[in-house]
């Protein structure tokens, strides 16, 4: 008996279709896709964060000149200030010097000059105090003559006001006298 030959069977053909490096390759392809535009959207905000940085840095760099303007215009007055200041001293002390150079009475001469400055003027002060005192009391004496055009309370009130001005003249005229005694 012969034996026929096995022939093995045929297998059934594959249908037609994407080969799996065809799926690797669409999916690498839809990831770059997705990394592409997630470093595009990225990259535009650095770009927007990156305006608005520079923006703020000029804006800042600005105020920095200005500062610095005013910084010098405050230095240069500061150092005229310096100069005045050193030439004021300078004229101070040649006065000093100038003055103790003077001697002894021309300094007494000069106080004694002060105080009769002094008390001219006090005086002065003085003698309008008690003007006003004298004014004030004969607008009174006229208000009062007429008081029944004015109300009692303002009557009492400007007479108030008279007394104490007179009073205040009073006490400026005694205390002058007080200084006017040896």
């Amino acid at each position: 008996m012969t034996e026929a030959p096995v022939v093995a069977a045929p297998e059934p053909a594959h249908a037609p279709g994407p080969r799996r490096g065809s799926r690797w390759l669409a999916v690498l392809l839809v990831a770059t896709i997705a990394v592409g535009a997630y470093l595009w959207v990225t990259t535009v905000r650095w770009q927007r964060n990156a305006s608005d940085w520079e923006e703020q840095a000029h804006g800042y760099a600005d105020e920095v000149a200005s500062l610095r303007m005013q910084l010098e215009g405050a230095n240069t007055e500061l150092q005229a200030a310096r100069d005045q200041l050193s030439a004021a001293t300078s004229r101070i002390t040649d006065l000093a010097n100038e003055k103790a150079q003077l001697g002894d009475e021309n300094v007494v001469s000069q106080q004694y000059l002060d105080y009769q400055t002094q008390v001219s003027a006090a005086a002065a002060t003085v003698a309008s105090a008690l003007g006003q005192c004298v004014s004030g009391q004969e607008q009174l004496v006229g208000y009062l003559k007429e008081a029944d055009q004015y109300e009692p309370a303002d009557l009492s009130r400007y007479e108030r006001q008279v007394n104490a001005l007179c009073a205040d003249a009073e006490d400026a005229n005694e205390a002058l006298q007080r200084e006017l005694q040896p």
